[in-house]
């Protein structure tokens, strides 16, 4: 499902608010050539990414899914000087292509790319008492959802927003019966939100380049 308004009003924007940005069409560009697939995010939604990570005052991000690291740059450039990103990929060939990328938008200090599958990944995080992150960004396999929901949590402190990206799938959310397992991951994700009473969270449908999506917003309150 597509419009081809909803393309030119995303450059509107995008000519309007955001403007050149060499550092990030090259890694559009470095995506290509690698063969990954065209799947980051907009540059609206990557600028609404990092205002979002600069008001929560972050200085700690997670994130789940780095691909070639395009939201990894628009995530890492709202850090202060002395913050942090960590990310995860579980694709080899993906984080060699985005720590090319982050080095050469000059955040390779801010940004540790770990490779491998995401949940052990995080185990292993929980499991060493890593400090908490401030802001977690998750756009990886939707099967995986509530899975890196909990691992957000547990490495999340009161007052730590969490965004998921994709969780409307062009109104496929809305089919209990999907065989799709991106869908019923979604669906999950959404079900689990609900029944965590330390989550105060909405959710946003967008339209533009990347057709007809969402993201889902939530905050960690204090345990009971």
């Amino acid at each position: 499902m597509s419009d081809p308004a909803w393309t030119i009003v995303d450059d509107f924007i995008a000519g309007h608010l955001l403007g050149a940005d060499p550092a990030l069409d090259s890694t559009l560009a470095a995506n290509d050539a690698g063969g990954l697939p065209p799947i980051d995010v907009s540059p609206t939604q990557g600028k609404m990414l990092h205002l979002l990570a600069r008001m929560a005052g972050a200085g700690r991000i997670l994130e789940i899914g780095t691909l070639g690291g395009y939201s990894t740059i628009w995530l890492a450039r709202a850090l202060p000087d002395n913050g942090r990103l960590v990310t995860l990929e579980l694709e080899p060939h993906h984080a060699d292509v985005a720590r090319g990328n982050i080095a050469r938008a000059g955040l390779g200090d801010k940004v540790d790319v770990r490779v491998g599958p995401a949940v052990e990944t995080l185990d292993a995080m929980i499991a060493a008492r890593e400090a908490p992150f401030d802001f977690i960004f998750i756009d990886a396999d939707k099967p995986g959802n509530v899975a890196y929901l909990n691992a957000a949590i547990a490495l999340a402190r009161p007052g730590t927003t969490i965004i998921v990206d994709n969780v409307v799938r062009e109104g496929g959310v809305l089919d209990a019966d999907s065989d799709d397992p991106r869908v019923q991951g979604t669906r999950a994700l959404f079900e689990a939100v609900a029944a965590n009473p330390r989550l105060s969270a909405t959710a946003v449908q967008t339209v533009g380049t990347k057709n007809w999506d969402g993201f889902l917003l939530a905050m960690l309150g204090a345990a009971a």
